[in-house]
């Protein structure tokens, strides 16, 4: 379950064992103006793929790291599209159930002047039909690590039992780590279960992720970091993501708190789940809090700076070199010294 903690600062840390992170949850086709603009005055749409959970298992292969991605598709062209975009990325997909009765799931952006409006048709997807039996059968049988979000229990009631279970017991009696993602998504809880249910699952995890702001809209506005994990004391590592301003990692032993470093935006859609990879990658091949938290940085950089979910990853000689600045170099770092 765990490896030997490395010390930070004289004080020791857990991570998650090394091995197969599995990353659990829906892909959707998805289409947007093409180029960038109102719905209704789109002339042309481009399609594509997005999911929360395949685009960390996306970034989690370009970092080397082992992962499958475990969801259900239709049998269509969409679903043909899904499976293969994932798979291109490294990520196993062998796993991945074709459903013959239910469709993929779809989405639409509508950008306008205040935002990207998206639109989903997602009820009664294949992966929506997913359940607790999943856990019960390869890969995540022999998973180090278990990737889910707030999405997926919001999909439905069979597809909340599933992450239920996942979380499910003492953290040191199940057989793999879970890293949970709020990613609160309103239209998904009309219901106004979101808070409580949210908060519930995210305090049984080890490592949980959380935007500033969207834990504001949840759970009340002003909390802080420090508010959160009295909110949260559960997780064994809490990241609060303070949007372009920084990432701040809490664990028993103390607080880590890293600048973001400064880019452009192309679009944000994404930023968060490449985040969320980069820090898992780093906790995964031993690195430091400090050193996890530059290298989701500088993966959402790759998300922010491409219209879609996934963006090409650095050189490596450029992100070694940014893990390595001091802290005060690092502050005064705009993201445009590498190149990808």
């Amino acid at each position: 379950m765990t490896v030997p903690p490395e010390a930070v600062t004289g004080a020791a840390f857990w991570r998650p064992a090394a091995g197969r992170v599995v990353c659990v949850g829906e892909t959707m086709a998805a289409l947007a103006p093409d180029p960038p603009g109102p719905l209704a005055d789109a002339d042309r749409l481009r399609l594509s793929v997005a999911g929360a959970e395949s685009n960390v298992a996306m970034y989690l292969a370009d970092h080397g790291i082992p992962v499958s991605w475990l969801s259900a598709l239709g049998a269509d062209p969409l679903g043909d599209k899904v499976r293969a975009a994932v798979a291109a990325a490294g990520v196993d997909v062998t796993h991945v159930r074709t459903d013959p009765h239910r469709p993929t799931g779809l989405l639409v952006k509508d950008p306008g002047p205040t935002g990207t409006r998206v639109r989903y048709y997602r009820t009664g997807s294949a992966a929506s039909a997913l359940g607790p039996d999943l856990l019960d059968h390869e890969p995540a049988r022999s998973a180090a690590l278990l990737h889910v979000t707030g999405i997926t229990p919001a999909l439905s009631p069979s597809c909340r039992d599933l992450v239920s279970r996942a979380l499910a017991g003492p953290a040191a009696a199940r057989p793999y780590a879970v890293s949970f993602d709020v990613n609160h998504r309103a239209a998904l809880w009309p219901d106004g279960t979101a808070p409580a249910v949210l908060r519930a699952l995210a305090d049984r995890a080890d490592i949980v992720f959380v935007g500033l702001d969207e834990a504001q809209d949840i759970w009340g506005a002003g909390l802080t970091p420090a508010d959160l994990r009295r909110l949260l004391p559960g997780p064994r590592i809490l990241v609060v993501k303070d949007g372009a301003r920084a990432a701040t990692a809490v664990t028993e032993h103390g607080t880590r708190t890293v600048p973001a470093l400064r880019t452009r935006v192309v679009e944000p859609v994404g930023a968060g789940d490449a985040f969320a990879a980069g820090f898992l990658a780093g906790l995964l091949r031993g690195d430091t809090l400090t050193r996890a938290l530059r290298l989701g940085h500088i993966t959402a950089v790759s998300a922010l700076n491409v219209t879609g979910d996934h963006g090409p990853l650095p050189r490596p000689a450029d992100i070694e070199r940014l893990l390595g600045r001091t802290a005060q170099d690092w502050a005064r770092t705009p993201a445009t010294v590498f190149t990808p």
